[in-house]
């Protein structure tokens, strides 16, 4: 399983975008979701301090409200050149209900407001099977089907606002998933037949799929779908006994790891690089930072990127209340 992993594409390679290099974007809108913690956050806070109007796509009102005020501060201090205030709005998306994802996308396109960038960043890790609101494997039901619903929702918005973007947050761990397999779309909700990491591994691939299958449909248009690995985001670990391999396993561990603010730049580079339009970038895979490599044999399938896009159709139809 973990032969696929190519874990030195990502330390290995040159940054090749920074905050300074993010163009001005008044007047554009974004949906950054996810964005009251983490690489959402920090995504967040870019965009805005460039002159975005961003919301803030999340489960909790209460989090987001508190993200909003830090980010006020935050960018006051870091972006002193931005002349208008900055502007953060609250967007309720639970990504575990298809319908509450549904009135999201709704309620964002009743304001009337044009959407020029759509971060998907939200998004569960390695945890215990559980099923979503609609029965569905959690983790799949997060990383990609409630993506999947709000940005097919958001699409005709995306295309009228062009030229406009699609960010997905993918992860090296699509890598991890069985060559040969596929996404075994019968036994998706059954615990018996997966692992907490492959079941994250397969919302990863998932993510791949989709923007591919995503980028082709708007192939005549100037959206822009494109996906990346973000790197592993800094979570500082000590050694829980005095053994040398557990003091090497920590030292490597913390060595590889990225601030929150280089982590978001590939996604960033996705988002504002004007390279993106000039160089005509569609359904690509980066990784750190804002590198562009082939992903995984899997994801290239195009014939599983069509599977995953009627399978997850099939669910909507049958999920969506009239």
């Amino acid at each position: 399983m973990f032969s696929q992993l190519a874990f030195w594409k990502t330390y290995f390679t040159p940054d090749r975008y920074s905050i300074a290099q993010i163009p001005d974007l008044t007047g554009k809108v974004a949906i950054v979701t996810g964005a009251n913690t983490g690489l959402g956050y920090t995504t967040m806070v870019a965009l805005a301090g460039r002159g975005a109007h961003v919301f803030l796509a999340c489960r909790s009102q209460k989090r987001a409200i508190a993200a909003i005020e830090t980010a006020l501060l935050e960018i006051r201090s870091k972006y002193p050149l931005l002349t208008t205030a900055p502007k953060l709005e609250f967007l309720e998306l639970d990504l575990m209900d298809i319908n509450k994802t549904q009135q999201a996308a709704k309620e964002f396109l009743r304001k009337g407001l044009p959407l020029h960038i759509l971060v998907c960043n939200a998004g569960i890790q390695v945890v215990p099977f559980e099923l979503s609101a609609d029965g569905i494997e959690a983790i799949f039901a997060v990383n990609h089907i409630g993506h999947f619903v709000f940005t097919i929702a958001l699409l005709d918005r995306l295309k009228t606002s062009q030229p406009s973007r699609v960010v997905m947050i993918s992860s090296i761990a699509h890598e991890a998933f069985p060559p040969r397999v596929g996404i075994d779309f019968d036994t998706l909700n059954d615990p018996t037949k997966s692992t907490d990491l492959s079941r994250y591994g397969r919302s990863k691939l998932a993510n791949v799929l989709f923007a591919k299958a995503l980028a082709r449909r708007v192939a005549n248009d100037n959206v822009y779908v494109n996906a990346c690995h973000p790197g592993f985001i800094p979570r500082f670990l000590e050694p829980q006994d005095d053994t040398w391999k557990e003091w090497f396993d920590c030292i490597v561990k913390n060595a590889v790891t990225l601030t929150a603010e280089r982590a978001a730049l590939t996604q960033l580079y996705l988002a504002t690089s004007p390279e993106i339009e000039e160089r005509d970038v569609r359904g690509k895979y980066f990784i750190p930072v804002a590198n562009e490599i082939e992903p995984a044999a899997l994801a290239r399938n195009e014939r599983l990127q069509e599977e995953l896009w009627a399978f997850s159709e099939d669910i909507v139809r049958e999920k969506v209340k009239a």
